[in-house]
């Protein structure tokens, strides 16, 4: 035998699910000889790929390892004292290792399967409670995307809300001192729904403006300034208008907190709360509120409700509220949060404890105390009256020069605005930075022969705020924050968690439009690199090579991907892509003198999202009919454009379609659209089943956005992080979005979509990797695969279910629909099968979209052959189940079907009422009982939880026996 030494195992081996044996046992099934007989079947040839992508050949996981490496090398850890909303922090390891490193943790689903997601919806309603409590607000959702984009829904929350009196006011207040890059993004969101934003000092404010409607003020301000806004808030009030704060949650540990102050809203950030700054993101943003604005609150919100032994359970509530129900009548377009950062964040105030955060809070007033006390040694004037971590020192542009150059020999970062340096402290700081600090300054001074002695400041140090500015409530006082301080305690009580919840380390979930692939770990290691993590957005772009490089290899590849000439890596969610997108087509628009163009043309099958970032955009959405097999009704579309040619913006097309399937008609679709003035818009939702064999570019679309969190590999995370970079031909490059303080976007750029110059920077390494390791070759097999795989599964499961929709030869995409309504005549729902997969071990596909009654079945390529068919196995069994139901061996009331999840709990009682056996509940095929997974509680009642909201730690005298339940 011949020893071969070139290596041999392909990482895209080891993402592809089923092996080449596998895949010829698949082909057969489905009817096809081959990958390219099937591909021919599925896509039109019209806009199929004519050469390979122009990408990387493949790297081994080893290699790249070593490669990034070297890159990430580049980016230089310079301590950093720049703050204005991004600080060092230190990340508990027993966080790191157990929720951030964790696939239990990062590869879970957004919680729509309550009874499979107990430990992640726990962990959110402590996340909530850590807001609402030190807010002082009675209300908190589970996490937006970052600070900025919180404040904007804010903006738009009570812009919505306004009452009678103040129906006509369209103005809204922006202190001058908030945040840079948050009165950006107001800017940004004002516009197109007719806010007219004021940015001023708050000598300006005039309350009794009979068109001012709310105000905004940062707490503490950027300056770093601790202003007491009682007085402001009781005027506020007086006049009926709402005053919203954008505040620092660590510092609401000190601080009397804005609810008690009168505040309609609260948002911020939890960056500070354990999650590395990450050169921007991502981190999870808070918005808390009043009870009375609950039905107005974007984004999700988790809330106790109940299962059908009545045992108290978690769910999400108040569903009606969001964009996938209220489409183009939603008042946000938000689609994932900040999930797995929000775990992180709340892990972090469960672990310190409420005195560990006043502790922390403390020692880093202290830190910027001692700082103050030693600059005034030094003869430098320190302007903050009151102040928690944020120094505002006055000095001349001669000393200004000498301590930056001083600062960087030095390797730390100060923020510079003429006439000041700014310093900002965390909790990863220590008195050896303040000695290095006055240090710097001194060099600058005739002091510098004589050294500051810090010693006596450090015993004298005490902290002493006004009586309007310092908390006398208390906060944190349940069990939950005061229980699990030893890391041994903290280790079970996460992975008691993590127990509760079903994720891809269990089995597939084959969620359409939704892409639950393999988050590799080669991909996943150097998300906690340092080089990565602890860097300040705004650091100077010399120490941040290593970033830069990887931004324009990353822009430059998903560019090839889409055929398209540019990408922004800015937009941190996919609704924020197609926000993003819209307002570069709108500016595009404007620039030719045609800004009255306002029409968005939108399926009737589109994603939510859709419609509500358009009507956020400012259009008006026209909808376009689809025709009984599904797809876009062309005549409608051709009527409607040619109806709105005077003022029509853009048609928003998810293609493959949402239904799963390769329209043969898309070209003549984008036409029809360019034909009449306006711009195609293809939502990347569906990318998946496009890379390497069409594109955007192909089709004819001006621009699209693509899920990063999707088809690139970065994971859910329970709910997100999420990424959504938008590309775009070449007319619409000088449009890409802008931030205040970084060089991005293009020439005339639209204002800032995220906060953060990048989005979420640090964990674009992810998509980086996925790219480098699968080469050019390997990601046109992935996209092959994953449409083998779903074709496998229709072939299975089609003589026993309909199949709704199919292309013309009969093929679907990525993802198909199963219609399940037939079974309705024996009271079977749609519903009754998501639940009786639990028992199967598997989570639910998409249930009832985008038609109701149906499963949106979408398997992936990372799905092994085997995986695939214990999933088929499982539905063949429930198929079983509903036909003993269709011949009364079992009543449509009382059934496996209806009774399920089967709860541990409820299999091993004394008290069984069923007419069907424990073993039947439990383990209904033989692979179950080798790999069980137990719901934590029965089938939840969503209206019980919406009738009683509570969003909250469960009460006291109620959390031991829910703990005992669960």
């Amino acid at each position: 035998m011949k020893i071969d030494l070139t290596p041999t195992v392909k990482f895209e081996h080891r993402h592809n699910g089923p092996s080449e044996q596998d895949k010829l046992l698949m082909l057969e099934k489905i009817g096809v000889s081959s990958v390219k007989e099937l591909i021919d079947q599925t896509i039109p040839k019209s806009i199929q790929l004519d050469k390979a992508l122009d990408l990387p050949e493949a790297k081994s996981e080893a290699a790249f390892l070593k490669d990034f490496r070297k890159q990430a090398n580049k980016n230089k850890i310079f301590k950093s004292f720049i703050g204005l909303g991004y600080y060092d922090t230190i990340v508990p390891g027993v966080i790191q290792r157990n929720v951030l490193e964790n696939p239990g943790w990062y590869t879970s689903y957004t919680p729509y399967q309550a009874e499979v997601s107990q430990g992640r919806l726990e962990a959110l309603v402590n996340f909530q409670t850590m807001v609402m409590e030190l807010t002082g607000m009675e209300l908190a959702n589970s996490s937006l995307l970052d600070e900025g984009t919180a404040a904007a829904e804010a903006m738009h929350m009570l812009y919505a809300a306004r009452k009678k009196d103040k129906k006509k006011a369209h103005r809204f207040f922006v202190d001058e001192k908030v945040f840079v890059q948050t009165q950006e993004i107001l800017k940004t969101r004002a516009l197109p729904v007719g806010i007219d934003l004021v940015v001023g000092p708050l000598s300006d404010l005039d309350m009794k403006d009979p068109d001012l409607y709310g105000v905004l003020l940062q707490y503490p301000n950027s300056d770093g300034e601790i202003i007491d806004y009682q007085s402001l808030v009781d005027e506020a009030k007086e006049n009926k208008v709402y005053t919203a704060f954008s505040a620092d949650l660590l510092a609401l540990t000190l601080l009397t907190p804005p609810g008690e102050l009168g505040a309609e809203v609260v948002v911020g950030t939890t960056q500070r709360f354990g999650v590395p700054m990450g050169f921007g993101g991502p981190h999870a943003a808070y918005f808390a509120t009043k009870d009375a604005f609950k039905r107005q609150v974007p984004g999700r919100i988790i809330g106790s409700s109940v299962d059908m032994d009545g045992n108290k359970a978690y769910r999400m509530a108040l569903q009606t509220r969001e964009q996938h129900i209220k489409r183009e009548r939603a008042t946000s377009n938000i689609c994932t949060a900040q999930v797995l950062l929000a775990v992180m964040s709340a892990m972090y105030a469960v672990y310190h404890g409420p005195k560990g955060l006043k502790e922390i809070a403390t020692r880093i007033h202290g830190l910027a105390k001692l700082t103050a006390q030693g600059l005034a040694e030094l003869e430098f004037e320190q302007v903050n009256t009151n102040y928690f971590d944020t120094l505002k020192v006055k000095v001349d542009d001669v000393q200004q020069s000498k301590i930056r150059a001083f600062a960087i020999s030095a390797k730390m970062n100060f923020r510079y605005e003429e006439g000041y340096i700014y310093l900002s402290f965390d909790e990863a700081k220590t008195v050896k930075d303040v000695k290095k600090i006055v240090d710097v300054f001194s060099k600058s001074t005739h002091h510098s022969a004589h050294p500051v002695d810090l010693k006596p400041f450090i015993k004298e140090l005490s902290m002493e705020f006004p009586e309007g500015l310092e908390r006398k409530s208390t906060y944190l006082e349940h069990p939950i924050f005061n229980s699990f301080h030893s890391e041994h305690e903290m280790l079970r009580y996460l992975k008691r968690l993590e127990n509760r919840d079903l994720s891809l380390v269990h089995s597939m979930i084959s969620l359409g439009s939704c892409t639950m692939k393999l988050n590799a770990t080669t991909e996943m290691v150097p998300v906690t690199w340092p080089e990565f993590g602890q860097l300040h957005p705004y650091a100077p772009q010399d120490q941040a090579a290593g970033y830069y490089e990887l931004f324009q290899d990353l822009r430059n590849w998903l560019s090839e991907i889409t055929g398209f000439a540019e990408t922004s890596l800015q937009p941190n969610s996919g609704a924020q892509g197609e926000y993003a997108g819209l307002m570069v087509i709108h500016e595009y628009h404007k620039s030719k003198g045609e800004d009255h163009r306002n029409v968005a043309l939108i399926p009737s099958s589109a994603h939510g999202t859709n419609p509500a970032s358009a009507v956020m955009a400012g259009m008006k959405v026209v909808i376009v009919k689809c025709d009984e097999q599904g797809n876009i009704d062309i005549d409608d579309l051709r009527t409607k454009a040619e109806q709105h040619k005077d003022n029509l913006s853009s048609f928003l097309v998810t293609y493959p379609s949402t239904h799963g399937v390769f329209e043969e008609a898309i070209r003549e679709m984008c036409q029809i659209i360019h034909e009449n003035g306006g711009q195609v818009y293809m939502d990347g939702a569906n990318m998946n089943a496009q890379v390497g064999l069409t594109s955007p570019g192909k089709i004819g679309a001006d621009v699209c956005h693509l899920n990063l969190h999707k088809t690139f590999c970065i994971p859910h995370g329970g709910g997100g992080p999420g990424m959504g970079p938008i590309c775009v031909a070449d007319h619409l490059m000088p449009f890409l979005p802008s931030n205040p303080l970084v060089k991005t976007g293009g020439q005339t750029p639209i204002s800032a979509i995220s906060a953060a110059p990048f989005g979420s920077a640090s964990i674009l390494p992810i998509s980086y990797a996925y790219i480098v390791m699968m080469g050019k070759e390997g990601l046109q097999h992935a996209t092959e695969q994953a449409i083998i795989n779903t074709n496998y599964i229709k072939a299975r499961l089609e003589p026993y279910f309909p199949i709704l929709y199919t292309g013309a030869q009969g093929r679907a995409a990525h993802e198909m629909i199963v219609d399940f309504r037939q079974f309705k005549s024996v009271g079977v729902e749609v519903e009754d099968v998501s639940k009786r997969l639990m028992d199967y071990g598997f989570h639910s596909p998409t249930n009832s979209f985008p038609v109701a009654g149906t499963l949106m079945i979408e398997p992936t390529e990372s799905e092994s052959l085997a995986e695939l068919d214990r999933f088929c196995d499982a539905l063949l069994s429930i198929r079983e189940e509903i036909r003993e139901i269709e011949e009364g061996k079992f009543n449509a009331e009382n059934n496996v079907l209806k009774n399920a999840p089967h709860t541990a709990h409820l299999v091993s009682s004394d008290d069984w009422k069923f007419p069907y056996s424990r073993e039947k509940a439990a383990y209904p095929l033989p692979y179950v009982k080798a790999n069980k997974f137990w719901p934590s509680v029965r089938r939840i009642d969503a209206g019980y939880g919406d009738r009683n909201l509570m969003c909250s730690c469960i009460p006291v005298e109620e959390y031991a026996h829910f703990e005992e339940m669960a």
